[in-house]
């Protein structure tokens, strides 16, 4: 599950806001239990576990189904990432770019794999000759279980003007047939082939169906990602303010009409477990995939 800090992330931290309520979810994650169990277990009433279940229920943290007159509780989440602001003061100007999650020029990918749009699939599923598809920049999100997609970030900065730093943001995730919320997959970033990090995704997320994912998309297909921040400063490079190597903006060769980003899995990578990308739209981040460009100008 992946909440921000806003109010309509409150129904999930108040249900963690219980010792009770964090024994269920522990009993849970052992084995599903009806409400006779639970009280058995925990020395409360049926009355007082339905109230603890309910709000549970009301934050997406458990499902519960009914056989015949038990009500049977399950958990829906084993991970919840906390997506804090991410403001960052610096002294210069800025030029704000975002591309479609489709607008890749360049790719080489290996199936599972497909992109998918509002209205649904865009090219055959599972055949990477659809890939280069003109439809593709209507695509919503992007997926391959191994390979990479490169897309070309244009360079606005005027010959007087100097990048000082440049930042990638975009929602990722692993890529599983269909999903599965444990797959790890080791995700790389370069830009014009210079090495920025490797995040290592903890899986295919479809516990919950992501805020923005349309309706035709299938409960246990992907659903969403998780928003990361790549940052290229003269100290390095950092992912999400964490250091991740030693790679700096003036290790790159900057002075091209646009620049190179390619993402996805190496085929010798700890984890090969395959991308996805999610844009505008779909997921739980309404972006594509966003490029903040810091600038001086050199007569300054």
């Amino acid at each position: 599950m992946d909440v921000d800090i806003s109010e309509k992330s409150i129904p999930v931290f108040s249900a963690l806001d219980s010792p009770v309520r964090l024994k269920i979810i522990n009993l849970l994650s052992k084995s599903k239990m009806n409400v006779k169990e639970l009280s058995q277990e925990l020395g409360l009433s049926s009355t007082i576990i339905i109230m603890h279940l309910n709000k549970l229920e009301a934050a997406n943290i458990i499902r519960t189904e009914k056989q015949g007159t038990r009500r049977i509780s399950s958990l829906r989440v084993d991970t919840i990432n906390i997506s804090f602001p991410k403001q960052l003061y610096v002294p210069y100007d800025s030029k704000n770019i975002e591309l479609p999650v489709g607008q890749y020029t360049k790719y080489e990918v290996s199936p599972s794999c497909g992109l998918a749009g509002q209205n649904g699939f865009i090219g055959k599923v599972d055949d990477p000759k659809y890939f280069m598809t003109p439809e593709r920049d209507n695509a919503g999100m992007v997926w391959f279980a191994k390979g990479y997609v490169e897309y070309q970030i244009p360079n606005y900065i005027d010959d007087d003007q100097r990048v000082e730093m440049l930042e990638v943001s975009m929602e990722l995730s692993s890529e599983f047939p269909f999903s599965n919320n444990n797959w790890k997959s080791d995700l790389f970033v370069t830009l014009n082939g210079k090495e920025v990090g490797s995040w290592q995704s903890p899986g295919d997320f479809s516990d919950t169906r992501g805020r923005l994912t349309p309706s035709w998309v299938y409960d246990d297909m992907n659903q969403y990602g998780i928003l990361k921040l790549f940052r290229i400063s003269k100290h390095g490079s950092f992912i999400d303010g964490h250091y991740a190597n030693d790679t700096k903006i003036s290790d790159i060769d900057l002075s091209g009409n646009s620049w190179t980003l390619r993402i996805g899995v190496k085929p010798n990578a700890n984890y090969v477990g395959g991308c996805t990308i999610y844009g505008r739209q779909f997921g739980n981040h309404n972006q594509g995939i966003k490029c903040k460009v810091y600038y001086s100008n050199e007569g300054e």
